[in-house]
């Protein structure tokens, strides 16, 4: 049985005519006549009652034909998979981010996903969660990771892990003689340097959050553009700041981390991406994701 056989079955049913089915497949009706014979041959079923007028199916001929329908029904799936995977290979897959992740595991799960599919182009974006959902909507990216729960109809967020906040503080600062995690009142005299400064909602305002939500507010709040100049600002004593676990990774001088005693203090990862998006990429990514956690032995992460 080859699957020609079906589609010249299902065109004769749906149409209860062999003469409007052949003129449908672009071929004449004693050649259609004769494939359905052969199908009726080799499955030893009669299938259409010939004599009826319209067509009619036998009892067997409706069984084989809700069979049919879901067999080529899955070949045109695979089909368009295929279809998508074709295109995948000569096709570009960018990817937003906000700069803290590069901290993180981001750039193995980018090694990973590159493993995977090397014959796509992958281009990097920094953006803020706010640019990011901006940008899917436009089509300029097409996943992003972010932190900001952020509810958009047109954008599907999957939660990959919570990280810690720590303190980023200056060398030589009276907090580092403590033979203890910091507490969050620890950190209200000074200035806590927040970041960024725009767009909002932004970790900015999480940072702030978690303040108001122990009851507290720093002496002095500055707002500066990015990570960099938060670190850059602490190396020069201008203030403390809290930041993404991650971020002592990006060793600076001058700039020691603690962590905090409060277990709560911690930011979402969020990885976004277009609602109605059916390309085998999204899925290929999370795979990766995955792949990364399990390996590198993260706790609270996607599905592990």
């Amino acid at each position: 049985m080859e699957l020609r056989h079906l589609r010249y079955f299902m065109a004769v049913v749906n149409e209860r005519n062999f003469t409007r089915a052949a003129e449908r497949l672009n071929m004449a009706q004693p050649p259609l006549s004769r494939q359905i014979q052969q199908l009726e041959e080799e499955l030893g079923l009669q299938l259409i009652e010939r004599d009826s007028r319209p067509l009619r199916l036998t009892e067997a001929g409706r069984l084989i034909y809700e069979q049919a329908v879901q067999v080529l029904e899955r070949v045109d799936e695979i089909k368009a998979l295929a279809r998508r995977l074709r295109h995948a290979e000569h096709s570009r897959f960018t990817i937003g981010f906000v700069a803290s992740t590069l901290y993180g595991w981001l750039p193995e799960m980018i090694r990973r996903y590159r493993s995977i599919r090397p014959t796509v182009e992958v281009s990097l974006v920094e953006l803020t969660t706010v640019e990011q959902i901006a940008a899917l909507k436009e089509g300029r990216i097409d996943v992003g990771f972010g932190r900001i729960p952020l509810e958009d109809a047109a954008i599907t967020r999957t939660l990959l892990r919570y990280e810690a906040l720590i303190a980023a503080i200056p060398s030589g600062h009276r907090l580092l003689e403590l033979e203890r995690p910091l507490r969050l009142d620890d950190l209200t005299a000074g200035t806590l340097v927040v970041y960024p400064k725009a767009p909002r909602p932004s970790f900015a305002d999480q940072v702030l959050a978690l303040y108001r939500s122990h009851g507290l507010k720093p002496d002095t709040i500055l707002e500066v553009r990015d990570v960099q100049t938060a670190l850059g600002l602490v190396a020069a004593d201008v203030g403390f700041s809290l930041v993404t676990a991650s971020v002592q990774h990006l060793r600076r001088d001058k700039v020691e981390y603690r962590t905090l005693e409060e277990a709560h203090a911690a930011s979402p990862l969020f990885m976004s991406h277009r609602v109605n998006d059916n390309s085998p990429e999204i899925a290929i990514m999370l795979d990766a994701i995955r792949h990364v956690y399990r390996s590198n032995f993260v706790s609270n992460e996607l599905g592990v």
